[in-house]
């Protein structure tokens, strides 16, 4: 294919809004990072909410909004389905409800609004880390998006809305479980049932694997995502590109677990190419050591990427790439909220595609060397001391 067949064909993947699935995005202002051809997450996020009829079940890590934001649009629009009859309800993190309980605690006084919190740290030692929701049991969307007004105008981010009844299904019955867990962890995680999936499922031209975390509390154990991950990257025969908020084979405790590490080490030394974009929020020890160990091995190279701060200042736990995606040979990829380190997979709630078809993997992978080759990205100097940037208040 010639590359102006293949830029329109990328294009035309990108543009229909009526596909199955749909690439969605946001890009912090002020920055190089919007693709104008793959939508923003508030239009999408705004036409899903309006076009629920009768459900509208959100998980998602905390919300958080501020006055004259965006996303106080979404949240006018998730009022707006709970007033028309929409039955709502609400999964998120308890701990992280401490540090931001406006807005769910208003809209759990709503008529057709319920709001449940999960203790992940006492049930598996982690935070309820997902972001997704589902409207009337079909629509979907996941991704790395947080419901924070900053992801949507001041972060880099990535998801995917599917509209498959049958590829949403799965995310249905992982709400199902932690909505139960939430109310009675010992005796739902005592009734907890095992099962299978069979997959991948097939959604229009691309493949599609859900993959979930953490490890023993999900009820698809073949579904586990480190190890669906570390699969993936063990069939790579020529290119593993991953980008990442953060990156790290010492876990919070100080435990080693280099299982994803020594995975992408296998491949660069059969003679995968590895590419690895990782924040700058990774300047610190150890994490900047681990980066700096793998970037010195042949066939891997690993950058930092660093947001220019807004012209009207400094803004906490903002400007910063916080997509999570992999892409394997041009046709396979994966796309999550994980970041990748022990926690993640161990002790923390999250979930993702693994996704086959080169359509939507060439988009991911267009949008990977957008940010590999832009102004942002610095390669990462084994030699070099690095500091931290400051990220939060």
């Amino acid at each position: 294919m010639t590359p102006i067949l293949f830029a329109f064909a990328v294009a035309a993947f990108a543009g229909s809004r009526n596909d199955p699935i749909e690439l969605v995005e946001s890009f912090p202002e002020e920055s190089v990072l919007d693709h104008p051809d793959i939508r923003d997450s508030r239009e999408v996020w705004l036409e899903m909410l309006a076009g629920a009829k009768r459900s509208l079940d959100i998980e998602e890590f905390y919300v958080c909004t501020e006055k004259g934001e965006p996303m106080e649009e979404v949240l006018d629009a998730v009022r707006s389905a709970a007033r028309r009859g929409v039955k709502v309800r609400i999964v998120s993190d308890s701990k992280f409800h401490k540090t931001y309980p406006e807005p769910l605690d208003s809209l759990a006084k709503l008529e057709n609004v319920s709001v449940r919190f999960l203790d992940m740290e006492a049930l598996a030692g982690g935070v309820m880390h997902a972001k997704y929701f589902i409207a009337d049991g079909e629509h979907l969307f996941l991704g790395s998006q947080n419901f924070d007004w900053r992801s949507l105008k001041h972060i880099q981010e990535l998801g995917l809305r599917v509209r498959d009844k049958a590829a949403a299904k799965p995310f249905e019955e992982l709400f199902e479980l932690d909505w139960a867990l939430a109310q009675d962890p010992a005796g739902e995680r005592a009734r907890m049932v095992k099962r299978e999936l069979k997959a991948p499922l097939e959604v229009g031209a691309v493949k599609l694997t859900p993959v979930f975390s953490p490890k023993g509390l999900i009820e698809y154990e073949g579904l586990w995502e480190e190890a669906r991950l570390i699969e993936l990257i063990d069939s790579a025969k020529r290119e593993v590109l991953v980008q990442v908020l953060t990156y790290s084979p010492v876990s919070r405790s100080g435990e080693f677990h280099p299982d994803l590490d020594n995975a992408l080490r296998r491949a660069a030394a059969r003679g995968v190419e590895v590419r690895l974009i990782v924040s700058d929020w990774a300047k610190r020890p150890p994490e900047i050591h681990h980066l700096g160990s793998l970037a010195a091995l042949p066939n891997v190279t690993v950058k930092l990427t660093a947001i220019p701060r807004h012209s009207k200042g400094y803004i906490p736990f903002a400007r910063v790439q916080h997509a999570k995606f992999l892409v394997v040979d041009k046709d396979s990829a994966w796309l999550g909220s994980s970041n990748w380190s022990k926690d993640y997979f161990y002790a923390s709630r999250n979930a993702g595609f693994i996704i086959q078809g080169k359509g939507l993997t060439a988009q991911l992978r267009r949008v990977f060397f957008s940010s590999w080759t832009g102004p942002y990205a610095e390669r990462v100097d084994p030699a070099k001391s690095y500091e931290p940037p400051v990220t939060g208040d």
